[in-house]
This record gives C-alpha cells, structure tokens and sequence, in this order.
C-alpha cells in the first residue's frame, strides 16, 4: 500500500475533521491508505504541553512517518494569516530530511480553517507551502475543474483545502468544504501512484 501522511494541528476540532475527510478522498484510491498524524500544542516558550503520547485521538507524528510516506496532506489553524506555531515547530525540526532529501520529488497539499471568510485562509496555505518546497516537495492545489470550488460560499481555494468555522459558533464543514476535502485526499493519493509507477 502507497502511504499518505495527513498531518495536522487543531486547536478546536475543525482542522482535524477537515484532516479526516482528507483521509477518506486518499482511501478511496486504489492501492493507497492515510496515515493520520498530528503535533502537540506547545507554549510560548516553545515546550510541549500535552503528554508524550496523546491521551486520545491520532498519534503524533515522528521524522519517520515524513520519510516513510509517498505524499503529504498539512494542515494548520489559521493564526494571523500564518501556520499556527506547534505545527511551525514540527516543522523547523526536519532539517535532517532537508539534508537527506528524504522529501525531494513528493507531492504535498494543504489545508487550513479560519474563525472568518477574510481571516487569511490564502495565505495560511502559502505559509505552510513555504517550507516544503524548500524540501522539494511537488505541491498540488485543487483545478476548477471541482465543481465545488466554483459553487462555495465558505471556504475552498485553488491553493488547497479551507473551510469557514466562524469565530464562536464552529460551524460544521460545508457540503462543498466537504467534497473539496476529499477531492484533495484523492487527487493527492492519485499522484503520489502516477509517480511511484513512473519511477
């Protein structure tokens, strides 16, 4: 089976739903199955503050499920229009791959939710494209060939994934957020076999 890592951070709920929808798209590809994985929340002196291994929910995510994995799908809060920091840190520690090139030729997407329409949602996805692309990684968006890309009054990029879950009352993800997750977890699994077939 091809591997693909859907790693995330979710502070409330929506990120990690949106990372399970995700999931779904990349299972429903023939010979492909999802790893999902998530980082601890951290404080602001950069300390983890949850157990080493999480009480419930996904485990967390070590160098070796990025080295292992045939694609990567990364999620991430929107924290003024950037990545939230846990999943920075995460991030800032793979500079073993980078020397490696473990990455190099891997496809990737992301995906993010904002508490507001404008909250930065774009450049949340350009934030977390930055570092892999250092590490080589081939990124893919979603075409408007999706219809629901067209149809979406909530969230919904050709950079990646988004979903609206308003600043107090944590929507529920959209029919078309939905269907554009899934679409991203299937076109991300979909290329990940193009590749390995091709190699």
């Amino acid at each position: 089976m091809t591997e693909i890592l859907v790693l995330y951070y979710s502070h409330g709920g929506s990120v990690r739903d949106m990372a399970k929808l995700i999931a779904r798209g990349v299972s429903s590809v023939a010979g492909a199955q999802a790893r999902l994985r998530t980082v601890p929340r951290i404080s602001a002196n950069h300390e983890a503050t949850e157990p080493d291994i999480p009480g419930s929910g996904d485990p967390y995510v070590e160098l070796a499920d990025l080295k292992e994995c045939a694609a990567l799908a990364l999620g991430s809060p929107t924290r003024f229009g950037n990545m939230a920091a846990p999943l920075k840190y995460f991030l800032d520690g793979t500079s073993s791959l980078w020397l490696d090139g473990a990455l190099i030729g891997k496809p990737a997407a992301v995906f993010t939710s904002t508490g507001s329409l404008h909250g930065g949602q774009e450049s949340t996805l350009l934030s977390m494209m930055l570092p892999l692309l250092h590490h080589g990684m081939l990124l893919l968006g979603l075409p408007y060939s999706e219809p629901a890309l067209l149809n979406t009054s909530t969230g919904g990029t050709p950079y990646g994934a988004s979903h609206l879950a308003g600043t107090m009352d944590d929507k529920a993800i959209s029919t078309d957020e939905k269907a554009l997750c899934i679409a991203l977890g299937k076109r991300l699994a979909e290329t990940a076999l193009k590749l390995k077939q091709s190699s």
